[in-house]
C-alpha cells in the first residue's frame, strides 16, 4: 500500500471507525487514542464557539451532531480558528436532519459572526460626530447588519421558538473597547446599513435621500431628521466609520 493510500485509510478510520476498516498493522488501542484526540479537539472548538447552540442539545445528541460533521464534512482549511466557519458551511449546505431545530443554522451563523468579529484584525477609523455631514461614510469592517427569520439573540435553553411571525434585524459590532455587542434594529435601519455596505463612500445625506425610496409614507424631512440621529448614534458606537 502506498503512503497516500495508507494515510487515507488512517484518516477514514479516525473520522468514522464504524464504517471504515482498521489500517493495516495498526493497533486498535492506539487508533482509539488518536481518534479520541482528533474528535475531542473538534468537539472542543465547536462547543466553545457555539455555546448557545450546544446548550440546547442533550449531550448525546450534540455528540452525534459533531460526529456527523467530523465524518462527513471535507474541510478546506488547515487552521483550527476556521473550524467554526467550516461547521457553518456544513449546516448550510450538507446537514439534512428533519428533527433539527428550525433555527439551528441561523443561530449558528449569529454565534459565528460574534466569534469572527471578536478575533478580527480589521481596523476602523474613528470619526468625530460633528463631521458627520462632511465626511464620506461606510459600514465599519467590525460591524455586520443581519436579517434572520428567528430572534436568534433571544434564544436560550429557556426560550426555544418553534415558529416566528416576523423577521429579526440586527447589527452586531465590536466597539472601541473591543467588546462585541448587538442591537436590534428596524427594517428601515437595516436597509440604511445595507446601503452603507453595498454603496460605500457617500455622504450621509445621499444615503438618507436614497432611503426615501423605500418609505413613501415618510417625508424626506422627517426621514433626514431621524436618520441623522441614527447615524450619529452608530458613529458613536463605531458601527459607521469614515472612509
Amino acid at each position: 500500500m502506498s503512503f497516500q493510500n495508507h494515510q487515507a485509510t488512517f484518516a477514514a478510520y479516525i473520522r468514522n471507525p464504524e464504517k471504515n476498516p482498521l489500517p493495516t498493522g495498526a493497533k486498535p488501542e492506539r487508533m482509539t487514542m488518536y481518534r479520541e484526540l482528533f474528535f475531542n479537539n473538534i468537539d472542543g472548538f465547536l462547543t466553545a464557539n457555539f455555546p448557545i447552540l450546544h446548550s440546547l442539545f442533550a449531550e448525546k445528541d450534540w455528540q452525534n451532531l459533531v460526529q456527523d460533521f467530523f465524518a462527513e464534512h471535507v474541510c478546506h482549511t488547515p487552521h483550527f480558528s476556521e473550524i467554526p466557519e467550516e461547521f457553518l458551511a456544513y449546516l448550510q449546505n450538507e446537514r439534512k436532519n428533519a428533527t433539527d431545530l428550525p433555527f439551528m443554522t441561523e443561530l449558528a451563523h449569529y454565534e459565528w459572526v460574534e466569534m469572527a468579529l471578536s478575533i478580527s484584525d480589521a481596523e476602523s477609523m474613528q470619526m468625530p460626530v460633528e463631521n458627520l455631514t462632511q465626511i464620506k461614510l461606510k459600514l465599519s469592517p467590525l460591524a455586520c447588519s443581519l436579517a434572520y427569520q428567528f430572534p436568534v439573540q433571544k434564544i436560550s435553553s429557556n426560550f426555544i421558538p418553534v415558529t416566528s411571525e416576523q423577521p429579526t434585524f440586527l447589527v452586531v459590532y465590536r466597539n472601541r473597547k473591543d467588546v462585541v455587542q448587538f442591537l436590534e434594529i428596524t427594517p428601515l435601519t437595516f436597509q440604511l446599513l445595507q446601503l452603507l455596505e453595498t454603496q460605500p463612500e457617500q455622504f450621509a445625506e445621499t444615503y438618507l435621500t436614497q432611503l426615501a425610496d423605500f418609505t413613501p409614507t415618510i417625508t424626506l424631512a422627517v426621514l433626514k431628521e431621524k436618520g441623522f440621529e441614527i447615524l450619529e448614534d452608530f458613529v458613536k458606537r463605531g458601527v459607521i466609520v469614515a472612509v
